[in-house]
């Protein structure tokens, strides 16, 4: 008997030990998952706040460094004419250099450094069009490749100009409009237009220079239709002359490392400027 009346007596013992686990336990379940649901972002927030810190995100930029240092050793090379659809045209050239011999290439390559390198910290992906990694080059017509097939947002080659003492400022060159053989421009003088006027407001915002006193009358932009690098592109393509590499007090600014990273900058805010609408 007393084996008999175990089992009801611990019966519901258990049962209430049991039900009293499940209703203590329901309460702290949800109120950890509502936590956890409130804790984290949703994909719209994480995306918005990626948005925020990389405003660059998903964007291809192409840089193009203007020569390469190693032309000056390629004459033959780079004087091979390249068909660029109007017309033919030397493969490259050396390019300037101030009168103390610091050299339109080197410019150009070590602005392109600093430039990629911000552009990067945006979130953008950077091509270089070279990188001094081959002998010269590259010719014109493939460095309008280059940019065509990354499928660029933008391409800016860099450049330095070989003008006159007493010739100063920057200017930025944009593609005519122009047709012929693999050349056609209609696409592109549109949005590099507005590309170039990006890059002149912020690169005068950034280096305190002021646009050409001796080309594009005081504009800071020039169209041009002989060049390849613009003729053969497809996606919004300019060239920006920083300077001039001949004029004495231009040249005093192209050889400072200061100047040269405002210069990188004054470039990337235009570009993430005309990127952004």
């Amino acid at each position: 008997m007393l084996l008999a009346l175990a089992v009801p007596l611990t019966l519901p013992l258990a049962l209430t030990a049991c039900g009293g686990a499940a209703e203590s336990a329901g309460p702290q379940s949800a109120r950890a998952a509502d936590a956890k649901a409130t804790a984290a972002p949703s994909p719209a927030a994480t995306s918005a706040a990626t948005s925020a810190a990389l405003p660059l995100a998903g964007r291809t930029i192409v840089v193009d460094p203007g020569h390469n240092p190693g032309n000056f050793r390629h004459s033959t090379e780079i004087n091979e004419k390249v068909d660029i659809g109007t017309t033919r045209k030397e493969c490259d050239t050396t390019g300037t250099s101030t009168n103390h011999g610091y050299t339109e290439a080197a410019y150009t390559l070590d602005v392109s450094h600093r430039l990629r390198d911000l552009l990067k910290k945006q979130g953008a992906k950077v091509v270089l069009v070279h990188d001094a990694e081959r002998p010269y080059g590259p010719c014109i017509d493939e460095r309008a490749r280059i940019g065509n097939a990354a499928r660029a947002d933008a391409v800016v080659s860099v450049h330095a100009d070989g003008s006159a003492a007493g010739n100063r400022g920057f200017h930025v060159i944009l593609p005519a409009k122009v047709k012929g053989g693999a050349a056609d421009t209609s696409k592109i003088v549109g949005p590099s237009r507005t590309l170039g006027e990006a890059l002149v407001t912020q690169f005068a915002r950034a280096t305190g220079s002021r646009p050409a006193n001796y080309i594009g009358s005081g504009t800071g932009l020039d169209v041009r239709d002989d060049l390849g690098g613009l003729n053969l592109s497809t996606v919004p393509k300019v060239f920006i002359e920083c300077g001039n590499m001949r004029d004495p007090k231009d040249a005093t600014l192209f050889t400072d490392a200061a100047w040269r990273q405002k210069a990188a900058q004054g470039i990337a805010n235009g570009i993430a400027a005309y990127l952004k609408g």
